[in-house]
């Protein structure tokens, strides 16, 4: 074993806990978020999330919200309690008996302590079966390749027992799960741990009276066998081949299989669709023997020990139950930095190498494994050897293993032709690539005669520790690290030639998949090919690796990704999660800046996470020359020193420093291009110096800005600063300052500056800012000195003792051009609606005003009302959602519609309206001179008897055009009788919204009849809707007509997968039609206010 493990340990509660907030519908997620506002529903003394945070966020954000506030065990108490009260018993279930998993598992044993010793005796056939075993393994360890000057770190420890004990008991208990994986990067010593355990199993010193038989399978060695039975499978690897079957059948508790390199293992491409197995005697393909062992369908007590590189995007995860994750880092640091000293002798040589790739943490984490650790340094030590001016700056990770490899060259004697390199080199190449698109990492004899490699060659590849011999495969090879082979088949995609390594697409077609995969993936290794691709563009490299293997670069590469790049300002990269971080750092692996700035010309925005040095460096060097950006977020968190800072006695320190500050200042100057019109610092960390650079650019006349976002900044009081954006950029018109506990200092500084004739702010969001009464008095006074604003969100601040009435005189509403004003989820008291009733007539610019998530009740809504019969009020849209409204509260606002014309939007959900109060409410809408055009009742507690109300409302009052009854209890009847009304040919509804209201294929051919004929419904909504097969064929036969005039609809996934095929034929013929599977919002203006 090279080094100490590195284990962490996952038992999966993140993506249990993930899958069941997922599983929410969006009426139930909403539930979920309201309830985390809850006081009765937190624990004690825990902050409470910010609301502005928390509204708009997905499951996998809200989840990290989750952790963010609270710990493992207070995630899933806090869920079980929400879920409780959304009335979910299932899931309550299922979380109660995760919760008691977890506190099984907590209750503190002796990790040292074996199992309880069995009564047995060994027998002749297992004694036999261990000293095989014994004998495999240690061939297996003796045919493992080491270079010569290879660093063999060895950790002798009286305590190498417990270590690889704690494999089979990962959590440090007592108890032990049945399923482990091992997980980690190749190389990192995974399979030598398995093998470990295996060895010390047959040798007698560990768990003898837990496991009778241990049994070693490995997954590249598989995919070669035919068909055979899971019995004779097990025989394998018996002495006589007459393995005692009927006894492991009677204890298969005793049992473990130790089954690895999984991601070599080719499953078959429809798991679900294989029926259970449970017949040792069966003939199956070894894949699908594979499939029902990691089901636990074959042996459901045994235990399994399984490694894998990839685990979290590979098909084991939707195989295994209740499984532990055990990461193995290898190399620890202290690790890493023993191995440079010793290899390199010098101490002062190693730390200058060590200092410097500490910088490039993705390279330095990949040295946690011993051979990139190895291949790094051998790498550092011929270059030196070789120039005695080398400088460590000019290196890159591509350029370090082009070296390596080109030194090894350099000097190695092969017998080959001249004429024979370029295309060796390209078969060797295209076997490498073929590989990392099949996951193989093992070739056989048949894969290297097919390629045409020659045996001098091979031979060459095998002395130089490039390739080496698998240790349970004959005639099989592999290359000495997966790195290798990540290398060779990135330089397959420059070299000349336009066939691909797979057959079919021609190389070009090849690298475009595997660029777009790579940028829009996270995995590892796809990752570094497209690293090491890019990096083979840098043309001194390119022009050193011709000459030194005697290999053909394409010439064309360069136009070949330019012409990929052309698609970026068409490409959605937002909803592709589009890796920027990573296409960034590929950009500079090349070194080539006026090919990065054409390749970065069509880069219309960019999302990156500082977070580190490497993503500094990698984000100052491209985005200095993206001259076309138009968005960017920007979440710093690796700091940027002050100009001010001392260095060290050798000046490395005081290097770091000034190229720390001069990265930041090229970010900074991406402001100055004259295009970037929105930025978002959200969850930033930065200094007063740095936000100081930053905002002068900000103010700079080149500058176009427009929308600025610094949620969640870190320190507060930097955003002082930004008063020198808003005095000095009169294109700044949108700020959001939300998730800020901003204070009195801060927030009267930016206040002051709103009334300043050069501020031209007219957006303004201060949500969840920890404002007081006090302060937003203060807002409004400034405000009533400034012409610009239009927009103001107050949300989740405490305006509990808000004067508003105080505010009359001094706001001069007349002068005041407040068009639009949130005050959701402010705690409002009855005063305050009192004095909102008296405002309202006053301030006749005032269209929009949200009062959502306040307990306004029915007595706050009569007050309202009262100023909304006011002929001076000029609201348009009024928004109370969640409001503790009832039947009462619609008697007001029948009146109010009645009397006021200008009223055109009204959202009421989550209220008790009931069916009383819906008909209340469908009395006035009725009226013809009712101009209310939008109306949302979605979760307001009504049944089928309230759809009688609305289609006559839809029959007499043709404003109507939007109307969402969402999340009632509809039901067919209900929804017949709206689709009579919507036949008929002047009903004026575009949009109607029925998701989760109970219907079923029975409304399905109403509906249907709707479709054909009505010619103004362009948007319906039915997700959340069991409409089955023939719901959903029903309603195509009218939606695939010509005269369907519908534009989108909602509808669930498995429904949407049964005319999907038809829909794609559709739209090639020029159908608007789009089915979506989320809802969304034509207006975003409406996703805000509604």
């Amino acid at each position: 074993m090279n080094t100490s493990t590195n284990i962490s340990v996952d038992n999966g509660s993140y993506e249990k806990l993930l899958s069941y907030l997922m599983g929410l519908d969006q009426y139930q997620l909403e539930e979920f978020k309201l309830c985390l506002q809850s006081p009765q529903l937190l624990l004690e003394n825990f902050q409470k999330i910010p609301w502005a945070n928390l509204k708009a966020t997905d499951p996998t954000n809200l989840l990290c919200l989750l952790n963010e506030y609270f710990s493992e065990r207070q995630i899933w108490e806090v869920t079980f309690r929400i879920f409780e009260k959304m009335n979910l018993p299932s899931l309550c279930e299922e979380i109660r008996a995760e919760m008691n998993e977890i506190a099984q598992v907590q209750e503190l044993q002796d990790p040292n302590q074996e199992e309880p010793e069995m009564p047995e005796e060994e027998t002749v056939h297992r004694r036999r079966y261990r000293d095989r075993m014994k004998a495999k393994i240690l061939v297996m360890w003796d045919h493992i390749p080491w270079p010569e000057d290879h660093i063999y770190l060895r950790n002798v420890t009286e305590k190498e027992h417990e270590e690889l004990k704690s494999l089979l008991y990962p959590n440090m208990t007592g108890a032990q799960p049945q399923t482990i994986v091992l997980e980690g990067r190749a190389g990192v010593g995974k399979t030598t741990l398995a093998m470990k355990v295996m060895l010390h199993w047959a040798e007698g010193f560990l768990f003898q009276h837990r496991f009778s038989y241990v049994f070693y399978i490995s997954c590249h060695k598989m995919k070669e066998m035919e068909d055979t039975t899971f019995a004779d499978l097990l025989s394998q690897d018996w002495p006589d081949s007459q393995a005692p079957i009927e006894e492991f059948i009677c204890h298969p508790e005793r049992l473990l299989f130790v089954i690895d390199g999984f991601e070599e293992m080719a499953m078959p491409s429809k798991l679900s669709d294989s029926p259970p197995c449970t017949d040792w005697y069966q003939q199956l393909p070894v894949a699908r023997i594979l499939l029902h062992l990691l089901k636990k369908e074959l042996i459901p007590t045994a235990t399994l020990l399984i490694t894998t590189r990839d685990y979290r995007n590979g098909a084991l995860k939707k195989l295994l139950l209740n499984p532990w994750f055990v990461l193995i880092s290898g190399f620890t640091e202290g690790d890493r930095s023993e191995y440079f000293f010793r290899y390199f002798g010098d101490r002062n040589i190693a730390k200058k190498i060590l200092h410097w790739i500490r910088k490039n943490e993705t390279l330095f984490h990949s040295c946690s494994a011993p051979l990139v650790c190895w291949t790094v340094c051998s790498s550092l030590k011929r270059q030196m050897a070789r120039n005695p001016h080398f400088q460590l700056s000019t290196q890159t990770t591509t350029s370090l293993y082009a070296h390596f490899f080109s030194s090894l060259f350099a000097t190695a004697e092969v017998s080959l032709s001249d004429q024979s390199w370029p295309e060796q080199w390209r078969a060797l190449c295209s076997l490498a690539a073929e590989g990392m698109w099949f996951s193989n990492f093992t070739f056989a004899k048949e894969a290297i005669e097919h390629r045409r490699l020659e045996a001098s060659l091979i031979d060459s590849l095998l002395s130089l520790n490039i390739l080496r011999k698998a240790s349970d495969c004959e005639d099989c090879i592999a290359f000495t690290h997966q790195s290798f082979q990540v290398f060779f088949g990135a330089m397959f995609y420059v070299l000349r030639g336009t066939e691909g390594s797979i057959g079919g697409p021609t190389r070009h077609q090849e690298m475009r998949v595997l660029l777009n995969d790579a940028l829009a993936d996270t995995n590892f290794y796809w990752n570094q090919m497209a690293l090491f691709f890019f990096g083979l563009l840098k043309r001194d490299l390119a022009r050193e690796l011709e000459d030194t293997l005697h290999c053909k670069m394409s010439s064309r590469i360069m136009d070949e990704l330019l012409k990929w790049s052309e698609e970026l300002d068409k490409f959605d990269t937002v909803s592709n999660h589009f890796e920027f971080l990573q296409f960034f750092h590929c950009l500079y692996e090349t070194q080539e800046e006026n090919f990065v700035r054409q390749i970065l010309n069509h880069l219309l925005e960019a999302d990156l996470n500082i977070f580190g040095n490497l993503q500094l460096q990698v984000s100052s060097f491209c985005l200095k020359h993206c001259q076309r950006l138009s968005k960017l977020r920007l979440s710093v968190s690796s700091p940027i020193p002050h100009a001010e800072l001392t260095f060290d006695l050798e000046n490395l320190e005081m290097r770091l420093v000034d190229s720390k500050i001069r990265q930041w200042q090229d970010i900074c100057s991406v402001f100055c291009n004259g295009n970037v019109s929105e930025l978002d610092l959200s969850n930033s960390e930065l200094n007063t110096s740095s936000m100081k650079k930053l905002c002068y650019k900000l103010r700079n006349p080149r500058c176009k800005l427009q929308k600025l976002t610094c949620k969640s900044i870190t320190p507060v009081r930097i955003l002082k600063e930004l008063v020198l954006v808003l005095y000095g950029n009169n294109k700044l018109t949108h700020l959001n300052l939300s998730s800020n506990n901003l204070g009195v200092t801060v927030s009267t500084m930016i206040f002051r500056t709103l009334r300043h004739s050069a501020c031209n702010l007219k957006y303004l969001w201060l949500e969840s800012c920890g404002l007081s009464s006090r302060v937003c008095h203060q807002l409004f006074l400034e405000l009533s000195k400034n012409s610009s604003l239009s927009f103001l969100s107050l949300g989740d601040n405490d305006l509990s003792d808000i004067e508003v009435k105080s505010l009359q005189e001094p706001f001069e509403m007349s002068k005041c051009s407040l068009k639009e004003l949130s005050l959701e989820k402010c705690n409002l008291s009855a005063s305050s609606y009192q004095n909102l009733a008296l405002l309202l007539p006053s301030t006749q610019r005032l269209t929009r005003l949200c009062l959502g998530f306040n307990q306004l009740q029915d007595d706050g809504v009569k007050l309202l009302c009262s100023s909304l019969s006011h002929p001076e009020c000029a609201l348009e849209r009024l928004v109370l959602w969640f409001c503790q409204l009832g039947t009462p509260s619609c008697r007001y606002l029948s009146e109010a519609l009645l009397r006021n014309k200008s009223l055109t939007h009204l959202n009421l959900r989550k209220n008790n309206l009931g069916d009383e109060g819906v008909k209340v409410l469908c009395k006035a809408l009725s009226h013809l001179d009712c101009n209310l055009q939008n109306l949302d009742l979605s979760d307001c507690s009504f049944t089928t008897e309230s759809c009688g109300e609305l289609a006559n409302v839809l029959k007499h009052n043709h404003n109507v055009k939007i109307l969402d009854i969402g999340n009632n209890d509809v039901q067919d009847d209900g929804v017949k009788r709206l689709c009579k009304v919507l036949k008929h040919s002047n009903c004026a509804l575009n949009t109607l919204g029925l998701e989760k209201c109970n219907l079923t294929p029975a409304c399905c051919q109403p509906l249907s009849s709707v479709l054909r004929s009505c010619k103004s419904l362009v948007n319906l909504n039915l997700l959340g809707n069991d409409f089955g097969p023939d719901g959903v064929n029903t309603l195509w036969k009218s939606l695939r007509r010509s005269t369907c005039k519908l534009r989108k609809l909602g509808l669930e996934r498995d429904l949407y997968n049964i005319v999907k095929g038809e829909l794609e034929e559709l739209q090639e013929k020029g159908s608007f039609l789009r089915i979506k599977c989320k809802w969304d919002f034509n207006d975003l203006e409406d996703k805000w206010w509604w």
